[in-house]
């Protein structure tokens, strides 16, 4: 391979590397607590300025042995004597008051003098002209919002029809909650706060939209690059692009002003540029190549079924990596485009302009990063374990085999029938690749029946007429005597509800098993479930505590209305493997849940209709949207949307 050279002068590389180690630890002080709050060491006591805040904290993601920062750093040719400077002083308290000064360094140009300021501006224009033209293809590609929102309005108009009951409130009722709703935050051990989201540093005004563009391309190229020595010591286990690495880039572009979609076709674009540097060094030694060669076996007829590679974890792409205008885009900018980060040349970029949209071409940038969207579809777990007969991912969406370097699994845990794991999600506007998971539907089916039937019966529409849930629920939580009525329903639901946990939990472990072998590719992945879809992504990510180290795999997680005990549950060891957002999304008027999980002690709290008040958790009371635990089928659009999850992180701003 050519040695990569960069755009970038010197100084802007260290800028630009500054930056990057302040956003890489800023991110992991948020899997703690909001950010806003000062960080502290392993011991809880406040790190100093003052000392070595790096030697004695071999967790810190900008540590030596994370293997996350020094290779980005060697990959930038910034000088190893540097490198401990640049993470001490990403790790230090004062690290945020550094930024603009950064971004300041970062913003200079070339004295115009300099025989290279032409060159490089050159380059530059280029890059962000074919970045905008990714954008604007990416944009152009998705489905109308408008339509999606029409399928979805109509889908829950459906579902209202059909299911929906008063349930646990009054309208009064509702109202005095809404105060406690949206924009609210409790973080364990904080105080009550109103929620901010990180916002653009001042300085960055200074920067041109190409030196955003060409800063965030030259540190994505980076991360993927992996430029990491075996003789060094480090904790990461996998190569590809790290949820750690993302949730940092997407942090940085927070302080950029850069909307998230335009990074999204930044790195559609690194996607394109591995295709090119693969379809580049399959023609190089493609005469030497041995019949039994990856490279051949692609070649040979264009594979279009299940390809045969390392643990089947990757088979062939059967759609175009890009549309043909973008693959005509980067025929024509191949003359700019060859020179910039990764170096592959001009005729490098001419073949990709020439393979794009070809099968061959599509697995090539699918082996460069492990972007094996097919690896998912289809594939059927179940029979690896005992007691689960259904286990299997489903493509959604239209972002499939257009080169997304991210992942969103979605798990429906409340469904009447076998498309309700599909439709609640087929509304929502993503620019990243989608699967939903279905699993166990005879049983999932069974008890939301069994749930709704008796919602629907004459003793829980008379209670519920006389408002009598609201003192049901408190009861079910203060663990009172139950009244009669509740305990024949719960009675009704228990062994249905029983079998359902039981298998949730196992799903977990497979969901937990199809991460850990890649069957997603080594991609960031976004883990969202509703009901006992929640408690599959929460005994997922229990699973991978078990066994990994850090947050290398998942990126964000959404709980909603998650029947999942607060404090039996291993909450703090959970959060450690999502490196970027974790969101508890609650409704203190689901007496339902309450009712279903009784077989638990209520007692211990529940995830579902309280805060769990875990650091690092945000948690989101839903109330005012949701009117009992059936709705979530409905509702996870807007609760998604309101949550807002393309901003980075949020920041607790101290009301008292």
């Amino acid at each position: 391979m050519v040695e990569a050279t960069s755009n970038l002068t010197p100084s802007q590389r260290y800028a630009a590397s500054a930056l990057f180690a302040i956003a890489l630890n800023q991110a992991q002080i948020s899997q703690s607590k909001p950010l806003g709050i000062p960080a502290t060491g392993s011991t809880g006591e406040p790190i100093s300025s003052d000392s070595d805040p790096i030697s004695d904290e071999a967790d810190l993601w900008v540590h030596e042995v994370s293997g996350l920062l020094r290779p980005v750093l060697r990959c930038l040719q910034i000088d190893s004597s540097a490198w401990h400077g640049l993470e001490e002083i990403a790790a230090s308290t004062q690290a945020k008051d550094h930024i603009g000064a950064f971004i300041k360094l970062l913003s200079e140009d070339v004295s115009d003098g300099d025989d290279d300021s032409s060159e490089m501006v050159e380059k530059e224009t280029a890059l962000a002209k074919a970045a905008d033209a990714m954008d604007q293809n990416i944009r152009s590609s998705s489905l109308s919002v408008e339509s999606k929102m029409e399928k979805h309005v109509e889908f829950e108009n459906e579902c209202r029809d059909k299911y929906s009951v008063p349930e646990a409130q009054s309208g009064a009722e509702v109202k005095e909650t809404e105060s406690h709703g949206e924009g609210e935050i409790r973080d364990g051990g904080h105080n009550l706060g109103i929620v901010e989201h990180e916002k653009p540093v001042g300085e960055v005004a200074l920067l041109s939209h190409e030196r955003k563009i060409n800063v965030l391309y030259e540190l994505l190229s980076a991360c993927l690059a992996d430029k990491h020595e075996e003789n060094e010591i480090c904790t990461r286990r996998r190569k590809g692009y790290d949820a750690r690495h993302h949730v940092a880039l997407r942090l940085l572009a927070t302080w950029f002003d850069f909307q998230w979609i335009k990074m999204e076709a930044v790195e559609t674009m690194s996607a394109c540029s591995a295709m090119a540097l693969q379809k580049s060094s399959g023609n190089k030694e493609e005469e030497s190549l041995s019949p039994n060669s990856e490279w051949a076996k692609w070649k040979r007829g264009g594979i279009v079924g299940a390809a045969a590679l390392t643990g089947g974890t990757l088979m062939a792409i059967t759609g175009g990596l890009a549309a043909p205008a973008i693959a005509a885009g980067f025929g024509a900018l191949a003359p700019t485009l060859g020179t910039i980060v990764p170096v592959i040349g001009a005729s490098g970029f001419a073949a990709a302009a020439e393979a794009a949209g070809t099968v061959a071409g599509s697995v090539a940038v699918a082996a460069s990063f492990g972007a094996a969207g097919a690896g998912l579809t289809g594939t059927k777990m179940a029979r690896r374990t005992g007691d689960i007969e259904e286990f299997e991912f489903k493509a959604i969406g239209e972002n499939h085999n257009q080169g997304r370097l991210a992942v969103e699994i979605l798990v429906a845990g409340f469904v009447l029938k076998e498309e309700d794991f599909v439709k609640p999600w087929e509304g929502l506007t993503s620019n990243l690749e989608r699967y939903t998971v279905q699993w166990e539907s005879e049983n999932i089916i069974a008890v939301s029946t069994a749930i709704q039937d008796w919602l629907t019966s004459r003793v829980a529409m008379e209670l519920m007429r006389q408002g009598a849930m609201r003192t049901v629920l408190n009861s079910l939580l203060a663990a009172m005597v139950w009244p009669a009525t509740i305990l024949v329903a719960a009675d009704f639901i228990d062994s249905r509800w029983s079998i359902a946990i039981d298998r949730s939990d196992k799903a977990g472990k497979l969901l937990a098993e199809a991460l850990r072998k890649g069957l997603q590719g080594n991609r960031p992945v976004t883990l969202v479930g509703f009901s006992l879809g929640a408690r599959v992504v929460f005994k997922c990510l229990q699973t991978l505590a078990e066994t990994e180290k850090n947050a290398e795999i998942v990126e964000r997680v959404v709980l909603l209305g998650a029947p999942i005990s607060i404090k039996n549950e291993n909450w703090r060891d959970v959060r450690k493997m999502v490196a970027g957002r974790f969101i508890n999304v609650y409704a203190t008027n689901d007496w339902t849940l309450g009712v279903a999980f009784r077989a638990s002690l209520l007692s211990q709290g529940l995830a579902g209709i309280q805060p769990v008040c875990i650091p690092g958790i945000e948690d989101v009371d839903v109330t005012d949207m949701v009117e009992g635990h059936s709705s979530y089928l409905w509702k996870t659009q807007q609760i998604l949307e309101r949550l807002e999850l393309d901003n980075s992180y949020p920041v607790l701003r101290n009301t008292l």
